[in-house]
């Protein structure tokens, strides 16, 4: 249905069904779960994170509630709170003021 759409629209749809397809059946994402996702479909914006109180702060936080739920809403801010973090995202903007 996206294939027409902008690479923003096709990128929010990516995420969405990277989502459910790890949620249950009632759409909720344990945050254990959350954390695997961020590890091996953001892996290069998590990469290099590790010593960054900020990152550390989110990913205890997923640790400690390992079990506990999220919905798409708190994925998604998740996802742009390491996004913003990333070395990745400057790296970008860097590269897109340098031409």
């Amino acid at each position: 249905a996206l294939r027409k759409g902008s690479e923003l629209e096709r990128a929010f749809a990516t995420a969405a069904l990277v989502y459910r397809d790890a949620a249950d059946a009632r759409g909720r994402l344990r945050r254990g779960d959350a954390r695997r996702l961020l590890h091996t479909q953001f892996l290069r914006f998590v990469q290099g994170q590790e010593n960054k109180p900020k990152y550390q702060e989110i990913i205890s936080t997923l640790d400690e509630e390992s079990e506990s739920k999220m919905d798409f809403e708190d994925f998604m801010i998740l996802l742009v709170s390491v996004a913003l973090m990333s070395d990745l995202l400057r790296e970008i903007r860097d590269a897109k003021t340098t031409k």
